[in-house]
């Protein structure tokens, strides 16, 4: 017996099955082969149709069931993870009334930025725990500023994977996990930000019905059945958005655990027990997943990183290599340090741990007789590395204190280089795991039953690959560290 799970990127549609009795992953698949089309009417626009995840999600689970010869009622439960911050709209049949609004368009940054103004920065710090920015919240006045015959229209607003929920169960409703990462949440009276909504001008009746993270939140009615081919009765048992759901994978769950992703961009997210926060601008702050009313926080303290993966990629493709493992192998016969050299990876837009400064890539202090592409490749992986532990010192400066931190195995954690430059200037052990978001809300449909031990237990059994050690000779690296942290400071105070 089977639980599916659900991981609905941007790019593509990933879904995952494992085994319940063992939590073992039995297999992933991935639609379409090529990534999902996005729509920009304008710049700084970015929306999908939300049928069009829907269409992937069924043609995954076809060849998932075909691929590992699992049959519909073999499935006994599902998991979803979805993209964050998205803003999906129905009317009162459950059709969208637009395309997807996801999270990476930035037309609703002005709004959410005079919104914190007007509200006041302490109220937002205080009960949002955030500027409303540019979430879903904000993403939702837009539309009712610009399009009010669609916001006539509303008759539910939800999160990229609410919907999928509802194509599955013809059920509407959402968790506080995913309100709060809209900013929705007032977690000063533990309820829906009322004076948000008053302030947006939004109507309390859009919001849906509320449900917790796990239990059953839904059940795959005939209709969901004969479009997923999942049987009808299958309950939904998990959801969560991307960032809070990668940390599940990880068994991240309790204060002082961390979870480190270092793909195209870089996230430190880290777990706390605090409301407090110092950061709100440079740091987003969202209910965990094990976040209960009336108990004690589980916060989320997320700190993104884009000038990270996709830095080290751009070498690969403009420099003369052929390989990741080429630039890790010419970076290896360099020394801590690079010579001097100093790479600033900044250079994929505005950042917001940096207050959202957009200064771009910097490579400084090369010596045209005595460097080449090797000092490069090492000031790379360097710069990207200090990037992370200078947002590690924003999060302790927040009040986080880092007891373990969790990572994937994915491109920048499989380079030593960085793997150990972080854990040697944090001076943490760095726990490595083969998983993916897919497998992790997969596994976390058995956690209705509220087992976290046996959880956290299948994913050290099934998934732990190394562990990095910080080395005891911390000086090189702190020197080098320090350099770097000098050469971007120089170019923020300008």
């Amino acid at each position: 017996m089977y639980y599916l799970g659900l991981d609905i990127g941007s790019s593509s549609i990933k879904a995952a099955l494992v085994e319940i009795a063992t939590g073992k992953s039995i297999g992933v698949v991935q639609e379409p082969k090529e990534e999902m089309s996005m729509f920009a009417q304008k710049n700084g626009w970015a929306e999908q149709k939300p049928n069009d995840w829907w269409q992937h999600i069924c043609t995954a689970i076809t060849s998932l069931k075909k691929q590992y010869n699992v049959s519909r009622t073999q499935i006994k439960g599902i998991g979803i993870s979805y993209q964050m911050h998205g803003l999906v709209l129905v009317d009162k049949e459950g059709n969208p009334l637009r395309k997807s609004i996801i999270w990476c368009d930035s037309r609703a940054v002005e709004i959410g930025n005079k919104a914190f103004q007007s509200i006041g920065e302490d109220t937002c710090s205080e009960s949002l725990l955030n500027s409303p920015a540019n979430f879903t919240a904000s993403k939702l006045k837009w539309v009712k500023d610009n399009e009010p015959e669609v916001y006539e229209n509303i008759y539910k607003f939800m999160l990229p994977g609410d919907y999928i929920a509802y194509k599955f169960s013809n059920t509407i409703n959402t968790t506080i996990s995913g309100l709060s990462e809209g900013i929705f949440w007032d977690f000063k009276k533990d309820e829906v930000a009322d004076f948000l909504l008053e302030h947006y001008g939004i109507d309390k009746s859009l919001v849906p019905d509320i449900v917790e993270t796990f239990g059953v939140q839904s059940v795959v009615d005939e209709k969901g059945e004969e479009a997923s081919g999942i049987a009808a009765g299958t309950p939904i048992y998990y959801r969560a958005g991307d960032q809070p759901n990668n940390a599940l994978s990880l068994n991240v769950f309790n204060p002082g655990e961390v979870a480190a992703t270092g793909g195209t961009s870089g996230v430190v997210y880290a777990v706390t027990d605090s409301l407090s926060v110092k950061e709100s601008a440079r740091v987003n702050n969202f209910a965990h997943v094990n976040y209960k009313k009336g108990a004690a926080a589980r916060i989320g303290k997320l700190l993104c990183i884009n000038g990270a993966g996709i830095q080290y990629r751009w070498l690969l493709n403009n420099l003369a290599v052929s390989s990741y493992e080429e630039m890790n192998n010419l970076a290896t016969d360099i020394s801590v340090g690079s010579d001097g050299v100093c790479l600033i990876p900044f250079g994929n837009g505005a950042e917001r741990m940096l207050n959202n400064k957009e200064i771009g890539t910097r490579l400084v202090n090369i010596n045209l007789n005595n460097h080449h592409k090797g000092h490069v490749c090492r000031a790379a992986l360097e710069g990207i590395a200090f990037s992370f532990v200078y947002g590690m010192e924003i999060l302790k400066s927040d009040g986080i204190k880092t007891k373990v931190i969790r990572a994937g195995n994915d491109n920048l954690f499989r380079s030593e280089i960085f793997a150990n430059t972080v854990a040697t200037l944090i001076e943490q052990e760095i726990e490595i795991y083969n998983t993916t978001g897919a497998i992790g809300a997969a596994r976390a449909a058995h956690l209705h039953k509220g087992d976290f031990e046996t959880f956290g237990k299948a994913i050290i059994d099934n998934d732990h690959v190394m562990t990095f050690m910080p080395f005891k000779d911390k000086e090189p690296y702190l020197k080098a560290y320090n350099n770097w942290k000098k050469e971007l400071e120089l170019i923020l105070n300008k």
